[in-house]
This record gives structure tokens, C-alpha cells and sequence, in this order.
């Protein structure tokens, strides 16, 4: 945890910025893998270790902002669980590390908010990612489960959002802490990556590095022979030379701030003529995206410059052809540019993704588009100092869609479909970095980690 001041400072901000009623935040619970006592790894709510920071299961607190009272609820371990988990301290002890004073039993959380709901008064809570909680709260508050998801607070969500966006210093080094694990993670994929090994031997052994840490992942490892796949966690292939590696992952800190880094690498330690000239293109993108970052800008113009930039660069390899800015203004570059350039970063790898991305990445002044590839955008308003970032262009030679859009004879003014047959059995190139927005300008966080194609080909 970090010092109770920061805790209570975070909520005293929050008080500010919702009134009247009660807060409620929900905590998460053990889930069970296959039977009861046989749980999935804990993992608590990202907002309630941001305004509480008490890592373990069982919790619920709620914020009075009418009588001034902030109340953790949960439960002192018996002697039958110190049997099995060990000595622990009260809760009330507990409590105290996050500047909370009052506590009291789990059942009497839903007696408190029950008696506030029945007084008129506001309650305020954020989506339910969880169903138990859902449940719960359901039940607590006499209202049927279908209408918990219409009567979330967006008041609360504004300001948790608000506050969540803009790190912290002490937050700032947590992150930095997780990227310097996932520097060793990568590097060592890239040193003992051998031609004829199964993917998942160097995958089990990434993961082990961030276990070994007392960290863990911050999302399941993507490192894949298939990178064409966006998100691909399969790790069966075996690793043939003259196939692309592309390996996506991230350590989570025992505070659980995340890293999320990808490089992409060639199983024989040497990229051939044809790799390079994909790659080269990737990378001079997310050079050119990173350099553009500063604050008062907004994150999708410099998205549609990194699709400009690959699309350039495609036309310069016989695959694009046209007017470029054209080409990007229809979409055509999204063949092989289909995702966001990038996301925030913090207590969740996709920053807040459990509350409304389109208050989380979008507001007022811009709306998420309806065109294939923008839509997935997931940040796109102004930056601001204090964001932190992700900014990850990429090229994907996906079979199933190159043959989908020629069959459908799309964008062929655009689009050299002929000069395509030679990279359908290609895959995939990413690259990505953490940036820190700076009052003037960003930061890339972390140790570097070799990316440019001497560098990796150098430490292979």
C-alpha cells in the first residue's frame, strides 16, 4: 500500500466531485476454479485498491458524503481460518492502514444501504463486472438485476475517471517498477528463442520470470508465431525458422500497476529482406506516433497519422497504392491496421476498461467512429499531462479478411490485392511502448527494450 494519506486524499477529492448520498464500492470476492475451496488467483477491484489500496477478499466500503463517514465492511478471521491462512490482523487494523476508522460486519453493509435506500437518499455505484456483486447489490437495494446496469451513478464514473486518468508520482514509479520486470521478460524471450521449440516454452518461462518477482501478469501472454491474430493466446505451434514471433506482455506489480509491452522478433535471431521491410514500416510509425504525443492534442489525430505512415509505407512496398490520405479517410488501411494505436495504462492494462470506455477514452468533443479499425479506438480525446499511455501500431496479413475484401472488390482503388498473395502466410509485426504524457511533452517509461532490428538481431 501506499502511505493512508494518499488513500485519504483520493477520497477526500471524490467527495468534492459527487454529492449528495453514499458511495458504494464493491470489492471482490474469491471465485471458485472448480470447487469452493479451490480458487481462481485473487485479483481486488482496481478502484477500490485506488481509494482504499486493502488487497483481500471479502470487502465492501461505502462513502456517507451526507453524514461524513467512510465505513469498511467485512469480516476477522476465525481460529479455523488462522488454522489454514495464518495470524492476521483485525480489521480494524487493517482498516487504519487506509485511513478508514469505522468498520463493521459484512451483513451489516446491507442493512446500512438498504436503510439509505429506503430513506430517498442517492446511492451511488459503478458497473458490475461481477456477478455476485450484481446480486448482492440487487438484492440490498430491492431492485431487479437487469436494472443495476441502468441505475450506475455517471456522476461517480466522471469523477472516478477523472481522478484514475492523472498519475500520480508514487504511481508513476509503480508502473515504471512493472515495466522493468517486463523488460526482463522480453529479453529473455528474445535470447532463448530457438528454431523447433513449442511456443509455449518460452511463454511458461516469461510468466515465470513475472512469478518470480512476487509480481504477476498484468493480462495472459500473448506470444505467438500467428501474430496476425490480434489477441492470441494459443501456444502450441511449434517455432519455425523464417516465422515472426510477435510476443505481447506485461508484469503486474504486487500493487498491481501494470506493463504491457510488445515486440516482435524472428524465431532465427535474423529477419529476412521481406520481414524488414514490414517491420521498418511499423517501426517508423510508432517512432513518428511517440513523437507527435504532447498535451492538448488529440489521441486519435495521432492515431490517423500512424495510419497514414503505415499506409505510406505499404504504397512504397507496391501493397497500398492512391491517395494516401484518402485511403485512410475511407478505411483502407484498416486491412492491415485494424486496431487503436493505443489505450491508458495503470491499475488495469486497459486503464478503467471495467467503466464506460466512452467516457474513459471519448467525451463532448469527440465521438467514437463507426468505421471498421477506428472504431476500435480506445482512447481518442485530448491528452493531458499526467496519462499514461500505450502507443502499439502494427501490420497484420489476416487471410480471412484479405480474402473477404477482395472477394467483395473493396477498396480496390486503394489496395493492390495481387501484390498480397506473396504475404498471406506472413503473420503479423506490433511494436509498443508505455508512454508518460509530460507537462510539454512524454516520456517513454521503463528500461529501454531492444527494438530497432540491429538491436534485437544483436542480443539474439
Amino acid at each position: 500500500m501506499f502511505a493512508k494519506e494518499v488513500y485519504i486524499s483520493r477520497r477526500k477529492e471524490l467527495k468534492k466531485n459527487v454529492k449528495p448520498g453514499v458511495i458504494v464500492f464493491t470489492g471482490n470476492g474469491d471465485t471458485p476454479m472448480n470447487y469452493t475451496d479451490n480458487t481462481y488467483l485473487f485479483r481486488q477491484d482496481s478502484t477500490f485498491l485506488y481509494y482504499f489500496g486493502l488487497d483481500f477478499p471479502g470487502l465492501t466500503a461505502i462513502i456517507d458524503i451526507d453524514e461524513d463517514k467512510e465505513i469498511i465492511f467485512g469480516y476477522d478471521f476465525t481460529m479455523a481460518d488462522i488454522i489454514w491462512m495464518g495470524p492476521q490482523d483485525t480489521l480494524k487494523e487493517k482498516a487504519a492502514e487506509a485511513g478508514i476508522f469505522l468498520t463493521d460486519e459484512t451483513s451489516a453493509f446491507e442493512a446500512y444501504l438498504k436503510q439509505a435506500s429506503q430513506a430517498g437518499r442517492a446511492i451511488h455505484y459503478l458497473p458490475q463486472y461481477r456477478l455476485e456483486n450484481k446480486v448482492r447489490l440487487a438484492k440490498t437495494l430491492e431492485m431487479d438485476i437487469d436494472y443495476i446496469d441502468k441505475n450506475i451513478s455517471n456522476a461517480l464514473m466522471k469523477a472516478v475517471i477523472k481522478q484514475r486518468s492523472l498519475k500520480e508520482v508514487n504511481e508513476i514509479k509503480e508502473i515504471e517498477k512493472a515495466i522493468d520486470i517486463t523488460y526482463e521478460m522480453h529479453t529473455y524471450a528474445m535470447k532463448n528463442t530457438k528454431p523447433g521449440m513449442i511456443e509455449s516454452e518460452r511463454s511458461g518461462m516469461v510468466e515465470g520470470i513475472s512469478l518470480a518477482h512476487g509480481s504477476r501478469l498484468s493480462f495472459p501472454v500473448i506470444f505467438s508465431i500467428h501474430g496476425e491474430t490480434l489477441h492470441n493466446h494459443y501456444h502450441t505451434n511449434i517455432m519455425e525458422s523464417g516465422r515472426l514471433v510477435v510476443h505481447d506482455a506485461g508484469a503486474e506489480t504486487s500493487m498491481h500497476y501494470a506493463g504491457d509491452i510488445t515486440r516482435t522478433f524472428a524465431v532465427s535471431g535474423t529477419f529476412s529482406n521481406r520481414q524488414k521491410e514490414i517491420y521498418e514500416v511499423v517501426l517508423k510509425t510508432q517512432l513518428t506516433a511517440i513523437e507527435a504525443l504532447k498535451p492538448g492534442i488529440l489521441f486519435k489525430d495521432v492515431h490517423l497519422l500512424a495510419a497514414e505512415t503505415i499506409a505510406g509505407g505499404l504504397k512504397e512496398l507496391g501493397i497500398m497504392k492512391g491517395n494516401i490520405k484518402e485511403a485512410v479517410s475511407e478505411g483502407a488501411h484498416a486491412l492491415f491496421f485494424p486496431h487503436g494505436l493505443g489505450h491508458m495504462m495503470g491499475l488495469d492494462v486497459h486503464d478503467m476498461e471495467g467503466l464506460d470506455e466512452n467516457y474513459v477514452g471519448y467525451d463532448e468533443t469527440v465521438q467514437r467512429s463507426k468505421q471498421f479499425g477506428l472504431a476500435y479506438l480506445r482512447l481518442a480525446k485530448e491528452l493531458k499531462p499526467n496519462y499514461v499511455i500505450t502507443v502499439e501500431p502494427g501490420i497484420y496479413f489476416i487471410p480471412q479478411l484479405i480474402e473477404q475484401w477482395k472477394k467483395e472488390e473493396k477498396h480496390g482503388n486503394f489496395i493492390n490485392y495481387d501484390a498480397l498473395e506473396n504475404y498471406l502466410d506472413f503473420g503479423g509485426v506490433r511494436i509498443e511502448d508505455d508512454i508518460l504524457i509530460t507537462e510539454s511533452s512524454h516520456r517513454i517509461l521503463g528500461k529501454p527494450i531492444p527494438k530497432t532490428i540491429d538491436e534485437i538481431e544483436s542480443i539474439m
